[in-house]
């Protein structure tokens, strides 16, 4: 067994053993205890999928070359409908681009 499980473990029994213990004290007090802790892990687990909006936004990722995206041009080609009809492919005119390798 690795060092982190086996202090997963202790911190399991060492939590279990102090709840035990407060429980023993009072039945209210432990109860109190657990919606605490709950409201606390609602809390965390919340606040880390808010994204930060004081943040930079993720940087853009340049298109690989020759790949023309329905957003980059208003021209389109063709319209392929799916065999459900309920899918549509929509194709792009294609811009040929020239790069200058230097």
């Amino acid at each position: 067994m690795s060092d982190e499980v086996q202090g997963g473990c202790v911190a399991a029994v060492l939590v279990i053993v102090a709840f035990a213990v407060v429980f023993a004290v009072s039945d209210t007090v432990g109860i109190l205890l657990i919606w605490g802790a709950g409201v606390v892990l609602l809390w965390r687990a919340v606040d880390k999928q808010v994204p930060d909006s004081s943040a930079p936004p993720p940087p853009v990722e340049a298109a690989p070359l020759g790949d023309v995206y329905a957003g980059e041009t208003g021209d389109v080609d063709r319209v392929e409908r799916g065999p459900e009809g309920v899918m549509f492919t929509v194709h792009p005119r294609r811009i040929e681009v020239r790069r200058d390798h230097g």
